[in-house]
């Protein structure tokens, strides 16, 4: 299956340390060192909170289409969002 991630008004610094963290534990491959047994198993969306409200909105929609992407080609998949209440505030 997929895991698909939504960081709606996230810091910068949080997304890299995601990002990285997901290629040490080897959920997503990394691009500078290519391992053809790793492939990448997580979509990561992310707007900061810097950004105007109507595109941290579509942040969370966005990574909804993605899930239903990965979902239409019969994958199970995990949609997570982080943060809930900053997605509500934008919308």
């Amino acid at each position: 299956g997929y895991s698909v991630f939504a960081g709606v008004g996230e810091r910068t610094r949080e997304g890299n340390d995601l990002y990285h963290e997901f290629i040490e534990s080897k959920v997503n491959a990394d691009p500078h060192n290519p391992d053809p047994s790793v492939k990448s198993k997580c979509a990561l969306v992310f707007g900061q909170m810097n950004e105007p409200p109507g595109a941290r909105a579509r942040v969370g929609l966005t990574g909804l289409t993605v899930a239903e992407h990965f979902r239409d080609q019969g994958q199970d998949v995990l949609f997570f969002v982080d943060n809930i209440f900053r997605f509500t505030q934008a919308g």
